[in-house]
């Protein structure tokens, strides 16, 4: 009995306190630590081990690699937090109903995430990132018409959206690299 305790012990003490102590940060990730005391710190921690006090400070990895924003038929909407969104539903400046399908690539700005963590929180693409999107892909295809949009003006269609997206994004941590469109489809009763 005493030796099974002994061993739970061990195994408490190597699991929770030693494992507690460490944070890995892998390649394409920093890390940022809460600390009860002093809430979110604002120093990055970048690839490799860290030491963090155990039960006192959690840590929590963040990606900093290029995140693809895909908007396609494939995405489950069910996901509220998964990175993409269903084809946006626009208007064009003739009055045609289109469904959107992109790709927006992002990135978040390292020195900036603990600010986006301490102010938005964990769930940034559902806060941020989805409605901002959609509101933008609305608003450019309602200045092109169909036509436009499908043909000889989709980059500046494209440009437009990135801009506006920038100027979003950008104060609040987040990189927009490109937009790309892949496919706009004229939607039924449009």
């Amino acid at each position: 009995m005493a030796e099974s305790l002994d061993k739970l012990m061990y195994t408490f003490v190597m699991e929770d306190v030693l494992k507690g102590l460490f944070i890995h940060v892998p390649p394409g990730y920093v890390a940022c630590v809460y600390d009860l005391g002093r809430g979110v710190l604002r120093k990055v921690l970048t690839p490799g081990l860290h030491l963090k006090i155990p039960f006192w400070q959690k840590a929590k990895l963040f990606n900093t690699q290029t995140l693809e924003y895909p908007i396609s038929r494939s995405f489950n909407p069910e996901n509220l937090r998964g990175l993409g969104d269903s084809p946006i539903s626009a208007q064009t400046a003739d009055g045609k109903r289109i469904a959107i399908e992109a790709t927006v690539l992002l990135r978040l700005d390292i020195a900036r995430i603990p600010a986006i963590w301490q102010t938005i929180g964990e769930d940034f693409v559902a806060k941020i990132v989805r409605p901002s999107i959609q509101s933008r892909l609305r608003l450019i295809a309602s200045r092109y018409s169909h036509g436009d949009i499908v043909t000889h003006k989709r980059y500046d269609v494209e440009i437009e959206i990135k801009n506006e997206l920038e100027r979003i994004f950008f104060p609040r941590g987040i990189f927009v690299e490109n937009v790309l469109l892949s496919d706009i489809s004229q939607s039924h009763g449009g």
